[in-house]
């Protein structure tokens, strides 16, 4: 019998360039069977470009791949997968207008009949799926739209689309990012079984108490390379830290400078007009105030704030700005309130990705830039987007850098100097650090406080709790629809946010 490789999974020297980028600079990866391997760096790190390279999205510039010693030829997802190498993307890519079964067999539907008389067998894909949701203890319907779920039901499909695959290596890139408590516990339940059957997950996350708590090894990668392997065991998240990015960070969050004034925004039992969503919602934010918004997945959080910015209609309420009841039917009319919106999904309703980041800077206030016969002025559009870089220290070669090629923690301070262009007096922000390392974390929140300071008014959405907790002045908590409280942040625990967040009826 032959003696099992010790590595499922080898990634020798792996070198990747992009125009003015060097990715990945010698990289290596040795991946044990029956492991998680946690993959760890800040945003830039390199991380999911690694993945890329081994799922055949990329293709790289030198080095080998091997999979249980023997080297792998992939030049394509269609060869990862052949090879037994699947993957979870951070951005979620479902075909909305089709089923849940239907995704996930997509591109190898079960067929039945007789050539030239070969039709869909429609059965089997359902007894199939149903058999994978029961084998990975999930509460999904096979013939349900996918348009039609949460975030966290296609995070949780996407998952079982890679199982599908009877994959022996897993890449699960943010798996966790938008799952509640008992979802995350589902997925390491599914991690544990797979992780019996010999197969190799490698898991990135900026969660650091997640990973220390899943994973078997960690490797650490910085600015494109290297830097090393540990056991969880022997690693602290101060040791993570420190190793991601080659200093010490003795606060996660910068001392709060802002104080908060007079009242610049009152909301008096906003509900919306569907009558699922967020019911008699009252608050008030004040002129340099960061006012935290907390609760579980579908709390409608993001509803009612996309209501404040016009995205959704609402059936009772008002609205005042400055003492005076405003009217905010559309995005327009938020604007010309001097309301900007950074939206939870920047992939796909933030960033413009074929654009530039002169493009995706301007885009937001291109009246601005009209020369004669209404033509752009595009060196005074490329002015504006170099003072943003400038300002918010913007990791990039130049301004004409497609924002695709940006970090997750670069593509959000692009987005932020777009709206502050527009001159706003309340930022609205969902979840403005999702998916964004610890140091690029830091600066962010530098940036929302310092806004503050000069007099923004921001509502800050977020899933963490310790960040709302680090850099809230009032943290307003919401449960099925409803306001259920509002804390002083200096006294707010994780505890009384997680009441709050629970409470039903």
């Amino acid at each position: 019998m032959a003696e099992q490789h010790p590595y499922l999974l080898e990634m020798n020297n792996i070198t990747k360039t992009f125009p003015g980028v060097k990715a990945l600079d010698n990289v290596t990866l040795k991946v044990r069977p029956g492991t998680v391997h946690a993959l760890m760096g800040e945003n830039g790190a390199g991380k999911s470009t690694l993945m890329k390279c081994l799922f055949g999205i990329y293709h790289p510039d030198a080095g080998e791949v091997f999979l249980d010693g023997q080297k792998a030829d992939i030049k394509s997802s269609k060869d990862a997968l052949t090879s037994g190498v699947s993957m979870i993307h951070q951005e979620l890519h479902p075909v909305p207008q089709r089923s849940v079964m239907e995704n996930i067999w997509l591109g190898r539907f079960p067929m039945t009949g007789i050539k030239p008389f070969r039709f869909i067998d429609h059965k089997k894909m359902y007894k199939d799926t149903v058999a994978l949701f029961e084998d990975l203890n999930m509460d999904i319907d096979p013939n349900q739209l996918v348009g039609e779920l949460s975030v966290s039901k296609i995070q949780s499909l996407e998952i079982a689309k890679a199982v599908s695959f009877n994959s022996r290596v897993i890449v699960m890139d943010e798996p966790t990012s938008s799952l509640t408590g008992n979802e995350v516990e589902q997925l390491f339940a599914i991690i544990n079984k797979l992780r019996a059957r010999g197969v190799a997950i490698i898991y990135i996350s900026h969660k650091m108490e997640e990973i220390l708590r899943i994973s078997d090894d960690v490797t650490i990668m910085r600015d494109g390379k290297y830097i090393g392997t540990w056991e969880s065991k022997d690693l602290t998240i101060d040791m993570i830290i420190q190793r991601m990015v080659g200093r010490d960070l003795s606060d996660r969050f910068p001392e709060r400078t802002n104080v908060p004034g007079d009242v610049m925004m009152k909301v008096e039992g906003l509900t919306s007009i569907n009558p699922k969503s967020f019911k008699d919602v009252s608050f008030e934010l004040r002129k340099g105030e960061i006012l935290g918004v907390g609760g579980l997945v579908g709390a409608q959080r993001t509803e009612l704030i996309e209501a404040l910015f016009g995205l959704r209609s609402v059936k009772s309420g008002a609205i005042y700005k400055d003492g005076k009841q405003v009217t905010i039917k559309s995005p327009i009319d938020a604007k010309k309130q001097k309301i900007a919106l950074l939206t939870e999904e920047r992939r796909v309703t933030g960033i413009f990705p074929v654009l530039n980041i002169t493009e995706n800077t301007a885009i937001a206030n291109l009246g601005l830039y009209k020369g004669p016969f209404g033509l752009l002025n595009e060196s005074k559009m490329r002015v504006e987007a170099k003072k943003g870089v400038e300002k918010f220290r913007t990791k990039t070669p130049s301004v004409n850098q497609l924002i695709r090629n940006l970090s997750g923690g670069n593509q959000q301070k692009v987005l932020l100097a777009r709206w502050l262009l527009t001159d706003p007096d309340i930022l609205l922000l969902d979840e403005p650090t999702r998916g964004i390392d610890i140091g690029a974390k830091y600066e962010i929140y530098q940036i929302i406080i310092d806004l503050a300071k000069q007099g923004k008014s921001i509502i800050m959405i977020s899933s963490e709790m310790p960040e709302l907790i680090g850099m809230s002045d009032r943290i307003m908590v919401m449960s099925e629809g409803r306001a259920t409280g509002i804390l002083d942040g200096k006294d707010a625990t994780e505890q009384s946010i997680m009441r709050l967040a629970a409470q039903t009826g």
